[in-house]
């Protein structure tokens, strides 16, 4: 762990607890490299114009995550979080001097594990900034493994589909890809798979009700690519589909950037 190329005090740690004010982005850091990364630095800089009206240096961060990673050889996913350590509940309007917080973690090997979805309405604050303040929809994850489910799947007030609580979902429906069309946080594999994909990709929207016509479903997150989607609520489909191997190699093939 290391704020803004250093170890952190646990004074600033503690403001990051208490005020949770900031934004990040999650990589997968592979040999050096990560798929996305120009993607993962833009994210960063457009979140922190519009969460701190500052311009963030990528360079920097780019600096920082190679410093970090120093360390590091074996696939290592890398959080970046942005905040400033000296607002606090009564100044949080003052000018802010955003810091970069990066963390690392051991990546998960193999291929991830199937996943079995609860329908929840809920919408996040700014779905499509990528923020901390993941309250809301924690409690609404916690919910639903209580209920026997590994992750939940929001819905938007008119019940159509949106995003999984940390991920991307898509759809697959006679042989074609489908994204929700809806309000949500465009993730990195997301938008990389939709670059690479020679076919056409829908975007449509999507309802509980319009699942019974879909093949197969999955998700998709930058520290896991790819995974199956095996039920939504009553709703199931096979976890041996095709397009899972297929989007997996996909994925795969995308060049990585070096840090």
């Amino acid at each position: 762990m290391q704020l803004n190329g250093t170890p952190p005090d646990i004074s600033q740690i503690k403001d990051l607890a208490l005020i949770n004010y900031g934004h990040f982005t999650t990589m997968l850091v592979e040999e050096g490299r990560v798929r996305g990364l120009s993607l993962h630095l833009q994210r960063l800089v457009r979140d922190c114009r519009r969460l701190f009206d500052v311009d963030l240096d990528a360079d920097r961060v780019r600096h920082y995550i190679r410093q970090a990673l120093a360390d590091e050889g074996q696939p290592t996913v890398v959080r970046v979080t942005i905040y400033d350590p000296a607002l606090d509940l009564g100044t949080i309007g003052s000018d802010a001097n955003p810091h970069v917080l990066v963390t690392a973690r051991s990546a998960a090997r193999g291929v991830p594990s199937p996943l079995r979805l609860r329908a929840i309405p809920y919408r996040r604050d700014d779905p499509e900034v990528k923020h901390i303040g993941l309250f809301g929809a924690l409690k609404r994850r916690r919910a639903a493994q209580r209920e026997g489910f590994d992750d939940v799947v929001f819905l938007n007030p008119d019940g159509t589909i949106s995003e999984l609580a940390t991920s991307n979902i898509g759809f697959v429906r006679d042989g074609r890809i489908i994204w929700p069309k809806s309000e949500y946080l465009a993730g990195i594999t997301m938008a990389l798979l939709h670059q690479a994909l020679d076919e056409p990709v829908s975007t449509e929207p999507v309802t509980l009700a319009n699942l019974a016509g879909m093949e197969a479903v999955f998700a998709t997150n930058a520290a896991t690519g790819v995974r199956s989607v095996v039920a939504v609520d009553g709703a199931k489909w096979p976890n041996d589909h095709k397009a899972f191997e297929e989007l997996r190699a996909i994925y795969a093939d995308i060049p990585a950037e070096s840090v």
